[in-house]
């Protein structure tokens, strides 16, 4: 593996962020919808916080709030054939980081379980997967937000 000088990204949401280029994930395929982005970073706003930045390395406006499933749901799993893991350099699913993306729904966060992002550990490579298992969905509520208190009737 060969090491990277820091790489400046331009983010519409922190404006120019400096990260070291070896933190560069590279999804060779994209994500479903955006097969044109193939380099993200992960940035953690708060050291103590469940919830990433999943950032465009190459498209400023382009970034998705992301998370480790089983924080919400310890039983989740994302089943993985052999050679997609051959695809991200890892032998098993341990040798491999699991996220998923986060949107808000209603009065809810919710969390893509259909649709994890795996990165391989060592080759920084990663990818999309589409789980078939239908007891996991693209909207598993995990957190009830408080109704907006700025709502009022008259």
């Amino acid at each position: 593996m060969h090491l990277m000088s820091n790489l400046q990204i331009e983010t519409t949401r922190f404006g120019t962020v400096t990260v070291d280029g070896d933190r560069v994930l590279e999804f060779p395929s994209g994500l479903l919808g955006f097969a044109h982005a193939t380099r993200w970073v992960l940035l953690q706003p708060d050291e103590e916080g469940c919830f990433y930045w999943f950032q465009s390395c190459d498209q400023e406006d382009l970034a998705f709030v992301v998370t480790d499933p089983q924080y919400w749901v310890p039983d989740f799993e994302a089943v993985i054939r052999r050679e997609q893991l051959e695809e991200l350099g890892a032998n098993q699913i341990e040798d491999a980081q699991v996220f998923v993306i986060v949107n808000r729904y209603q009065n809810t966060l919710t969390a893509n379980l259909q649709g994890p992002l795996v990165v391989g550990t060592a080759s920084r490579t990663g990818m999309q997967l589409v789980l078939a298992e239908k007891r996991w969905t693209t909207r598993h509520v995990i957190v009830e937000l408080e109704a907006s208190s700025a709502v009022r009737t008259a």
